[in-house]
């Protein structure tokens, strides 16, 4: 893949520091171990009602090969059980699993399949056992994403709202789907994209994609989604809507660097904000997470990873208990899980 001529420098600055000090791992566990692919990636993960954590991602051989599926572990008595496949398409490959809770306690599967994210469709299945069996595999129609990376946003009224995107070729635009019936219907608003000339400095690439929901208000009226970028941009780009989702601001970026990397975001019980994404503009490494009081200024507080390598595509819970639950790409190749108590959030 071609890199610009900053990737080189921005890699050797990354390699000096870590052989000055040494590189940070945040206490953790990989998801499966040993990994039943030679490559992982794009997790997410739900708190099941006994308090176990069910996690999925994409593992094959490589991304986009046909041999990629959707697979699972569920953690459950201190330790994370023997994965399993959850979904597999045939013939060819499975992206992006999001997993989440329906407001009338459904749990679902959002995935993507195809031959590349420029021509994937939607599919879905749902569990009403918390994951120990499964309905059959419901293919969504042309157009309809479904939450595309991150997990959506859930109201208190169970309006859902899914952050999706579409890449098409060299321009990238956000979506919102949005349910009001528990995802037995969709409406598709946008797009939402951040005003300004095209530069396609990124491999020809311009735009947003994989938004993270989150409230602003107690009430899910003012919500705003954080979202990943495109170099050209090279920051963490956000847009408000103030009418519960119907409607949105234009896209403008944020103080956050992003690499062209997945983000994830969320409203803790006690009003604040937690990102996780990214700390760079070129390299998909240190991954770090950040408090904020107002969604608008930024503090980090934890490095989870800093080596060299690929820590990306994050997703990010808060349990009942409180405590932050984390997976995250570990260089392409494994899952890992951290759990941060909400001690440790400053």
């Amino acid at each position: 893949m071609h890199r610009p001529n900053g990737f080189a420098s921005a890699f050797a600055l990354l390699l000096t520091m870590c052989l000055e000090t040494a590189c940070a791992q945040a206490p953790g566990e990989f998801v499966a171990d040993p990994a039943p692919t030679p490559s992982s990636h794009a997790s997410t993960l739900v708190e099941l009602r006994d308090g176990s954590i069910l996690a999925a991602w994409f593992g094959g051989s490589e991304e986009g090969a046909r041999d990629v599926a959707i697979w699972a572990a569920r953690r459950q008595g201190g330790h994370w059980h023997k994965p399993f496949v959850l979904a597999r398409e045939t013939n060819i490959a499975t992206y992006n699993p999001v997993l989440f809770h329906s407001a009338d306690g459904v749990l679902w599967l959002y995935y993507k399949f195809g031959p590349s994210p420029t021509a994937w469709s939607a599919a879905r299945r749902f569990s009403r056992d918390e994951g120990n069996s499964w309905s059959e595999v419901e293919y969504l129609p042309a157009g309809l994403l479904g939450p595309i990376r991150a997990k959506p946003l859930v109201l208190e009224d169970g309006t859902i709202v899914a952050g999706s995107s579409v890449e098409s070729y060299r321009t990238w635009a956000v979506w919102i789907e949005r349910s009001t019936d528990q995802g037995k219907s969709w409406t598709k608003l946008g797009p939402v994209t951040v005003p300004g000339p095209m530069h396609g400095a990124d491999e020809g690439r311009h735009g947003i994609i994989q938004p993270s929901v989150v409230s602003l208000d107690e009430r899910g009226q003012h919500l705003r989604f954080f979202v990943r970028a495109t170099k050209d941009i090279g920051r963490i780009c956000a847009a408000d809507s103030l009418d519960a989702g119907l409607t949105w601001t234009a896209a403008s970026p944020t103080e956050l660097p992003n690499p062209n990397s997945g983000i994830d975001a969320l409203r803790l019980a006690d009003g604040r904000f937690v990102m996780i994404y990214n700390d760079s503009t070129w390299l998909r490494t240190p991954l770090v997470l950040a408090i904020s009081k107002d969604a608008v200024h930024w503090r980090n507080f934890l490095t989870l990873e800093n080596a060299p390598g690929e820590f990306s595509y994050p997703a990010l819970i808060q349990a009942k208990s409180g405590a932050l639950l984390i997976t995250y790409t570990w260089d392409r190749k494994r899952i890992r899980f951290v759990k941060v108590d909400l001690a440790q959030v400053p």
